[in-house]
């Protein structure tokens, strides 16, 4: 799979890019000197369900994540996480909102006047 620089996600059928991910597994498997039974077994599932994921058929997502686990693999789902951007005007509109100067309220000076009872 490294000899591809780019694919085109798009023009790629669901069975495909299942087969591209069932690629995947199996190539870091055995760059990892795994059989599929270790591999299965490790990661809590049959054989047969690792032999369908390798070969680019339909298994749940959650088998999925278990190999990636096992594989040392997590973090090929970073393309997931959803990250926040501020906008520039934003981002100054909320600087120029930032305290530049502190003060004493009104309820500090009362308090320093008021005297006690005793």
């Amino acid at each position: 799979m490294s000899d591809n620089s780019y694919i085109n996600w798009d023009a790629q059928s669901d069975q495909a890019i299942s087969k591209i991910i069932g690629a995947y597994i199996k190539e870091n498997r055995l760059n990892q000197n795994k059989t599929q039974e270790e591999l299965a077994t490790a990661a809590g599932i049959s054989r047969s369900t690792l032999s369908l994921l390798e070969r680019g058929q339909k298994v749940n997502l959650s088998t999925l994540i278990q190999v990636l686990r096992i594989l040392g693999l997590l973090y090929t789902l970073q393309s997931f996480v959803v990250q926040r951007q501020i906008s520039p005007m934003l981002l100054a509109e909320m600087d120029m909102k930032k305290r530049k100067r502190s003060r004493k309220s009104a309820s500090d000076n009362s308090k320093k006047e008021k005297k006690s009872d005793w």
